[in-house]
Order: C-alpha cells, then sequence, then structure tokens
C-alpha cells in the first residue's frame, strides 16, 4: 500500500468525521438482533386481537431502546476520542476515510471490481496512516516499515487505478450478495482492532498496533478475491498482496513484544 506525501493538518477532529461507521454497523446490528426477538409468535397471532397492539407497543419501546444503545456507544467514543492524542486524532481522521471510501467498494457486484474499490481504499489508508508515522515516530524500524509501505502501495494504487477505468461493474452475480458478506465480515475486526491500537500514547507503538490490524484486513480480504475473484490481474495483486504483507504482520507483532 504506497501513496503520495499529503501534508496532514493535526486539525481537532469534528464530532461527525468522528462517527466510525462500524459504529454504525454495530448499532445497526444490536437493532437487528432486538427487533427479531420482539416479534410475535406466528401460532399466537390470531389469539387474542390485544396481541398485535402489544407487539407493536413492544416493538417501539425495542426501538426506542436500540436509540439509547447506539448513543451510548457514540457517547463513549466521543469520550475516548476527548483523551485520545493529537497523531491518534489524525490516525482517527484516515481511519474514518478510508472506511467510508471502503463501504463504497462493497456495493459493486463483479468480484474483481469490488476488490479493486475496496482495496484501493484501503492501501490510500495504509500511505495516511504511514505518513503519520513518518510525521510523528522516532523509532528506526518503524519509520522504515512506513517508508516500505508508502512505496509499495502506492504502486499498487496506480495499477488498482489503471485497472478500474477500463473495467466497470457489471450486473449482479450469484455470488455477488455472499461475497458483499464476506467484505463485510472481513472489515469488522479490523476497524475494532485499529481503534484500540491507535490509543496508544507512544506514536510509535500507536503505528505498529493500527497497522497490524490494518495488514490482517488486507490479507482477509485478499483471501475473499482469491475465492470469488476470476480476472487474473487482480488475483496475482490479492496473492502478492498476501505474500507481502505477511511478512510485515511477523516484523510488527515481534517488534509490539519486544517493545511492550
Amino acid at each position: 500500500m504506497n501513496s503520495n506525501h499529503l501534508k496532514i493538518k493535526p486539525s481537532s477532529i469534528s464530532t461527525k468525521a468522528f462517527l466510525i461507521k462500524p459504529l454504525s454497523l454495530a448499532a445497526f446490528c444490536l437493532s437487528t438482533v432486538l427487533f427479531s426477538a420482539c416479534q410475535p409468535n406466528s401460532n399466537n397471532a390470531d389469539k387474542n386481537p390485544e396481541t398485535e397492539m402489544t407487539s407493536e407497543n413492544h416493538d417501539n419501546s425495542m426501538d426506542h431502546d436500540s436509540h439509547n444503545a447506539s448513543q451510548e456507544m457514540t457517547d463513549h467514543e466521543m469520550t475516548d476520542h476527548k483523551k485520545t492524542s493529537g497523531f491518534g486524532k489524525e490516525y482517527m481522521d484516515s481511519m474514518n476515510n478510508m472506511h467510508e471510501d471502503m463501504m463504497k467498494g462493497t456495493t459493486a457486484n463483479n468480484a474483481d471490481v469490488a476488490f479493486a474499490k475496496e482495496m484501493l481504499s484501503h492501501h490510500k489508508g495504509a500511505v495516511e496512516m504511514a505518513k503519520i508515522q513518518l510525521k510523528y515516530g522516532k523509532d528506526e524500524t518503524m519509520r522504515k516499515l512506513a517508508e516500505d509501505i508508502i512505496a509499495a502501495q502506492e504502486n499498487e494504487i496506480n495499477q488498482m487505478n489503471n485497472w478500474l477505468a477500463s473495467n466497470p461493474d457489471t450486473e449482479e452475480q450469484v455470488y455477488t450478495k455472499e461475497m458483499q458478506k464476506a467484505y463485510n465480515d472481513s472489515m469488522m475486526p479490523m476497524h475494532a482492532d485499529m481503534m484500540q491500537g491507535i490509543q496508544s500514547e507512544d506514536a510509535d507503538m500507536a503505528f505498529a498496533k493500527s497497522m497490524l490490524p490494518h495488514h490482517k484486513g488486507a490479507v482477509a480480504m485478499a483471501k475473499v478475491q482469491l475465492k470469488y475473484g476470476k480476472d487474473k490481474e487482480m488475483r496475482q495483486l490479492a496473492q502478492n498482496i498476501i505474500y507481502a504483507q505477511q511478512s510485515e504482520i511477523e516484523l510488527m507483532q515481534n517488534w509490539i513484544q519486544q517493545h511492550s
């Protein structure tokens, strides 16, 4: 994942920028579970005319509870954000932008297009994070890793941009829904772990602990591509990503262990 030097301003993050999509997705999932739990038993639906009324009131109550749960999650994250360091806020901005763009990629019907769009956004996010590391980090190993990420992934960003320019999305495929779910499933743990990683007060540790799940997410996405994708170039790119990022994953794991 590589990119060009963007001057990242250490400005205070807005409330809107901070509300990262994984929170919305988590709240949505919670709402869905709660709503399903409150549905009336179909066998008893017409036993009592008050049943429907009671169920409706219960549903409204659960919707209210779901809204409150979502709000509590948001308030909790906002509190954490206020305590985050300057580089932590910049990481949050970068993560939010990356997630927004990656979510757009999950709507693609064609597996190869979905992979290219999502990995493109993922790579851009990695480059942004690497530049934040070069701005704040001091450790030679982590700074060298950041430079390597920028160099390698900028080339792949150009490759995916060029490929997408001549490969538009297709109509819905037999595998589309299943493939889209697989990408969503691969993204959720990545974002949660990255949020945890950037809470570190040390810039080098924050970079390592957030880039580690970022790389793991890339490997998971590449494996989804190898399962559903057909395009030879995109399949080869997926294999290259798995090979390159797995070695960097091991480097970060060892570094974190030695410096914890």
